[in-house]
């Protein structure tokens, strides 16, 4: 590992300072990804700002029955928390499905959110990756793509973004608010990470300088029937090979209201399914409506040589999901 500065400032806006003081900087909270990218040289940052004992610790109730949930809250406790567990279900088992207890006591919301991809061309220094290192090239085409995207990717990269919270995020509507050299901003969950395209080195909208301060999920999602589901090759914390969030709201007699439908583990972000829902809305939720909607969604799909099984199973796991709300959200018949 190269040798680095430390920063510990005390405010937000001091950390901002600090990072544009020095090119190259990096902010630190729980370091659960970070510090791996730097054992493995992919990262060099010439100084670390520790962010982790900022003030942005909290879970905040919003009038609206929301959350506003601070960028340095540990998973373990968002998951744990009890408006989060009652009120948003979705999120308490995206958080539950992505890591083990100890990198869940150390992993914090805003870290979540930029992890980086676990591609393993991306962590090898001596393999092409346009990711790490523009313009080389993209192992990954044609190589061990087993894992790798089947939705939105580019020949620049094909890589998946790894988080199960940010995917809950993106049904649920929420929005990441940021701080930077030029202020405070808002973006929503669903649009703040990056498809590949000409820049796949860009994995988010941040803009330089700026650092994830909250999140924040609307009362307009709190209470609905919502759930998180993960297909992976072993049954513990490991990557998804696709995984789907769903957040549903119906009339007394099933026909769809509203529907939040996210993947993950297909796309170099979070991919919600906006050809899906309008698919769904007005009608109600049998099992050949949900699969007519995901078809439609995933007929966008471009598979590689090796991972075209990930189509059929996301298609699966969305029409178990949602199928499995609406029946969850009818009256019991004796």
């Amino acid at each position: 590992m190269k040798p680095f500065g430390y920063q510990r400032p005390a405010t937000v806006d001091a950390a901002v300072e600090a990072f544009a003081a020095t090119p190259g900087a990096r902010y630190l909270a729980g370091g659960t990804n970070l510090m791996d990218l730097m054992k493995h040289g992919v990262e060099t940052p010439a100084v670390l700002v520790d962010v982790s004992r900022l003030p942005l610790d909290g879970v905040e109730e919003l009038p609206d029955g929301g959350l506003r949930v601070g960028a340095t809250v540990r998973n373990s406790d968002l998951a744990a928390h009890p408006l989060v567990h009652d009120r948003f279900p979705v999120l308490s088992q995206a958080l539950l499905a992505g890591a083990s207890g100890q990198l869940r006591n150390m992993a914090t919301t805003g870290g979540n959110l930029l992890q980086r991809t676990r591609c393993s061309y991306f962590q090898d220094t001596s393999a092409a990756c346009n990711k790490r290192e523009p313009g080389s090239g993209c192992a990954a085409r044609e190589g061990v793509h087993r894992d790798h995207a089947v939705l939105g990717h580019s020949e620049r990269c094909v890589a998946t973004h790894p988080s199960d919270m940010a995917v809950a995020l993106a049904a649920l509507d929420a929005t990441v608010e940021l701080y930077g050299p030029e202020g405070a901003r808002a973006v929503p969950a669903a649009e703040f990470h990056r498809l590949p395209g000409e820049h796949p080195e860009r994995d988010t909208v941040i803009r330089p300088g700026e650092l994830v301060t909250a999140v924040t999920v609307p009362g307009t999602t709190a209470g609905r029937p919502s759930a998180y589901r993960k297909a992976r090759d072993r049954a513990s914390y490991a990557f998804a090979l696709a995984s789907v969030a769903a957040v549903l709201d119906t009339d007394e007699d099933g026909t769809v209201r509203a529907v939040g439908l996210a993947f993950g583990g297909l796309a170099h972000r979070p991919w919600r399914a906006r050809l899906a829902e309008t698919a769904l809305l007005g009608h109600r939720l049998t099992e050949e409506a949900v699969a007519h909607a995901v078809d439609a969604e995933l007929a966008l799909a471009e598979p590689l040589r090796d991972n075209g099984f990930k189509v059929p199973l996301a298609r699966n796991l969305a029409v178990h999901t949602l199928t499995g709300l609406a029946s969850a959200r009818s009256p019991q018949r004796l």
